[in-house]
C-alpha cells in the first residue's frame, strides 16, 4: 500500500500529522505511504521537504507549519541532538503520549488479556527540567580550532557543542565546561576520530543528589593522560564539589564509550548517593538512574507492587548496584541479586553492608544462568523483580521463571516494545494486575513502566 509512490528528495509536500511514533517523530501519510517527520505534532498541517526515500517509508523535515497544535510550546533548547526530541510538546501531552506508547506496544504484540490491562496515567515531574545527574559528552576540536564538548547531531556524526543543556543539572554543566577549559589551558590534545590520534575522547560528570558530591571521568585513547595531576587539581580547585577524578582508557577504534581500565587520579574512587534510608557508593561505571527525583517515585511504585511481607525471599535480576532490592528489602528474610558487571556487584554488596541489609547478597553472572543455577539448588523466591536493559528479558530466563513460578513478580521496563513482547510469554503463567508508567526522562520519547504480575 503506497509502495509505488513516485517522489524525489527535496520535494515539498503538504501533510497532516496523525500521531507520534516511538521516537517522538510526527507520522503522516503521503498517498498512503508513511512519512516520519521529526518536530511535527499530531493534528498539525505542515509543509515537509522529503529528506530520504525508502521502499516502505519516507522521511522529511518541517519547512513550514500551516496549522499548529495547541500542545506546541517553545523549546528551551535549539540544539539538533537527541535527548530533547519532545521539548516542543507541552508536558501534559508528553505524559499522555508515554502512556499511549505502552498501549500501542500491547496492541502490537497482544499478550493475553492486553485489551483489559489497567494502564495507569504516567507519573510526571513538577518541573521537568534540570534532572539529569550525569553528562557524558564527546570532546573534539571544533571548526574554529577551539575544543568542543557535546553530543552528536541526530542521524549524523557531527558533534554539536553544548555550552548549555536544560535537562542536565546546572552543576554537571558547570563542571563539564570547567574540565573542558582546563584541558584546553593545559594543551591536552582531543581525540581525532578519523586519524585515531589525540588523547581525550569523552568527559563524564556525575552528581549525587543527596550529598552533592561529584565525580569526573576522563576517557582517553592513550594509556597515559598528560598532566593528569594538574588537570585534577585545577578541576577540584575550581569546583570544590568534585571529590573524585578518574581516568578510563579506551584505545580501540570503536563507537563504544568506555574502555576496560579505570584508574583513580585524585580524591576518592566513588561518590555517595542516598535513596530513602539506603546509601549507595557509586564507582565510575556503576549504573544508577539518571533522574534521582523520579527514581524515588519509581522504586516506591516497585515496593508497592511487590508488597513484600516479613520472612519473604526476594530475587533481584539485573540488580546493578542493588538500588531496587536494597530500597524495598526492609521486611524480607533474604535478598539475592545478580549482574554481569563485577564492579557493580562489588558496589551492591558494599551498599548492602553500609545500609545494614545483612540479608542481601549479590553475585556476578548472567541473570538467566544464575537464576537457573540457584533454582536447581532449591532457591525458591517468593518475589522476583526484573529491571532488564532495553533489549528485554533473555528467553532462557523467561523459561526459568515460568518453571520456578515465584508467586509475585514485578517487571521494570525502559522499552514498551520489549516489555509487550516479554508479556506474551510471561502471561502463560502470570496475570498482569496493572502497568504504572513513570516519566524518568522528560522532553524525550523514552518511557519507564512498573508492571505488577501475579501467578494465575
Amino acid at each position: 500500500m503506497g509502495q509505488n509512490v513516485r517522489v524525489r528528495r527535496g520535494q515539498r509536500v503538504l501533510l497532516t500529522i496523525k500521531r507520534l511514533g516511538i521516537n517522538g517523530e510526527g507520522i503522516a501519510y503521503y498517498k498512503r505511504k508513511i512519512c516520519f517527520v521529526p518536530g511535527a505534532l499530531p493534528g498539525e498541517q505542515v509543509v515537509v521537504a522529503l529528506t530520504a526515500i525508502h521502499p516502505r517509508y519516507l522521511e522529511g523535515r518541517v519547512v513550514e507549519i500551516k496549522r499548529s497544535s495547541n500542545d506546541r510550546v517553545t523549546p528551551r533548547d535549539s540544539y539538533p541532538v537527541g535527548g530533547i526530541e519532545l521539548e516542543h510538546l507541552a508536558y501534559p501531552a508528553q505524559l499522555r503520549f508515554k502512556r499511549d506508547l505502552i498501549k500501542q506496544a500491547l496492541a502490537k504484540f497482544k499478550p493475553t488479556g492486553y485489551a483489559t490491562y489497567d494502564v495507569r496515567a504516567t507519573i510526571g515531574m513538577t518541573t521537568p527540567y534540570a534532572y539529569r545527574n550525569k553528562a557524558q559528552f564527546q570532546v573534539r576540536r571544533g571548526p574554529n580550532g577551539k575544543l568542543i564538548a557535546g553530543l552528536y547531531q541526530r542521524g549524523s556524526h557531527r558533534l554539536v557543542d553544548l555550552p548549555t543543556f536544560s535537562t542536565q543539572t546546572p552543576a554537571t554543566m558547570k563542571v563539564m565546561r570547567t574540565v573542558l577549559a582546563a584541558i584546553e589551558e593545559l594543551g591536552i590534545a582531543p581525540y581525532d576520530e578519523r586519524q585515531h590520534t589525540g588523547v581525550v575522547r569523552t568527559i563524564v560528570v556525575r552528581e549525587a543528589f543527596a550529598t552533592h558530591e561529584m565525580q569526573v571521568v576522563i576517557i582517553t585513547r592513550t594509556r597515559a593522560l598528560p598532566q593528569a595531576a594538574a588537570l585534577a587539581q585545577m578541576t577540584m580547585q575550581r569546583c570544590p564539589q568534585v571529590v573524585s577524578v578518574m581516568h578510563n582508557v579506551n584505545p580501540e577504534k570503536t563507537s563504544l564509550v568506555w574502555g576496560a581500565q579505570t584508574m583513580l587520579i585524585a580524591g576518592k574512587p566513588t561518590i555517595t548517593e542516598r535513596l530513602g534510608d539506603v546509601t549507595f557508593d557509586l564507582s565510575a561505571r556503576a549504573f544508577f538512574q539518571l533522574n534521582p527525583h523520579q527514581t524515588l517515585k519509581l522504586y516506591s511504585e516497585v515496593g508497592k507492587a511487590l508488597a513484600l511481607q516479613p520472612g519473604e525471599v526476594l530475587c533481584d535480576a539485573y540488580c546493578g548496584v542493588g538500588t531496587i532490592s536494597l530500597f524495598v528489602a526492609g521486611p524480607t528474610q533474604e535478598v539475592r541479586g545478580m549482574d554481569v558487571i563485577p564492579a557493580a556487584i562489588a558496589d551492591a554488596n558494599e551498599n548492602a553492608r553500609r545500609s545494614g541489609r545483612r540479608h542481601a547478597h549479590y553475585e556476578v553472572g548472567k541473570a538467566e544462568d544464575l537464576f537457573a543455577q540457584w533454582a536447581r539448588a532449591g532457591f525458591a523466591p517468593d518475589a522476583l523483580v526484573v529491571d532488564p536493559p532495553r533489549t528485554g528479558l533473555d528467553a532462557h530466563l523467561i523459561e526459568t521463571v515460568l518453571r520456578a513460578r515465584p508467586p509475585k513478580m514485578v517487571y521494570v521496563s525502559c522499552n514498551p516494545a520489549t516489555l509487550a513482547r516479554d508479556l506474551v510469554a510471561l502471561t502463560r503463567a502470570y496475570r498482569v494486575e496493572y502497568i504504572q508508567s513513570v516519566d524518568m526522562f522528560p522532553q524525550t520519547a523514552r518511557c519507564e513502566a512498573v508492571v505488577k504480575l501475579s501467578l494465575r
